[in-house]
């Protein structure tokens, strides 16, 4: 049974390391080509949002006002409102933690207690003495230091995928910048709530709930600085 389950898992890593390969070899001689601009929302691995939401109540209604329920002007607001609409997203994140945590614990015990000949077993099995002492001690000493400094710095434009039953808006963003061979590739989703909108039509991070920030890329430099594809499964199977 081992056996083909070895070939299997061979086979699937030959496969997948073709795959990767054959990939590296197109973009051979070129920079990484950038994805085409396309709907947020056709992307396979996009999924609707579903929020708890409150029960809908209908705005109150008054009659011969110029005043509409959820404005904040009486022109037309500008920011971001509807399916499709643009909005500027603003990621300041300037991140530091320190942590040092140091344990000692020590503990020691004896007991002594006697039973009289030890059922007739005295001077045959055990020694001349009735009484049986145990003794135990037990020392740990632990220390770990945790230090940690993150410093993400940028704006892009984003799009409102959703509007929610209570007016929260489902937000994505995409952005990718190539510069010399390597493609940097900044995507933000979240949900925001209308009143966080500046009228600049700007949301900060901080205003984003469910945020999922990545920055990341592909290219040269990436390949250099990561670790081969059998490095690392030799590195999650092996357990030494």
């Amino acid at each position: 049974m081992k056996r083909p389950f070895l070939i299997g898992s061979l086979a699937l890593l030959t496969s997948l390391s073709a795959c990767t390969s054959l990939a590296d070899l197109t973009e051979m001689g070129h920079p990484p080509r950038m994805t085409q601009t396309s709907d947020p929302t056709q992307a396979p691995d996009y999924r609707p949002i579903t929020m708890p939401m409150p029960p809908l109540q209908p705005p109150p209604t008054e009659v011969g006002s110029l005043w509409r329920p959820g404005s904040r002007a009486f022109f037309k607001d500008q920011r971001a409102s509807q399916v499709g609409d643009l909005i500027t997203i603003n990621v300041n994140i300037s991140d530091n933690a320190a942590v040092n945590d140091n344990t000692t614990v020590a503990g020691s015990g004896s007991q002594t207690f006697g039973i009289p000949s030890f059922f007739g077993a005295q001077g045959k099995i055990l020694s001349s003495s009735s009484a049986l002492d145990t003794s135990s001690a037990s020392a740990n000493t632990g220390s770990g230091v945790i230090r940690r400094n993150e410093i993400v710095t940028l704006a892009l434009a984003g799009t409102i995928t959703q509007v929610l039953p209570n007016g929260n808006f489902v937000i994505v963003a995409r952005q990718e910048v190539r510069v010399n061979g390597e493609l940097r590739q900044l995507m933000v989703s979240g949900v925001v709530r209308p009143q966080d909108i500046t009228e600049g039509n700007i949301v900060t991070h901080d205003r984003i709930a469910e945020a999922r920030i990545s920055y990341g890329g592909r290219g040269q430099l990436t390949k250099v600085q990561s670790a081969r594809y059998g490095q690392q499964i030799m590195d999650s199977v092996l357990p030494f």
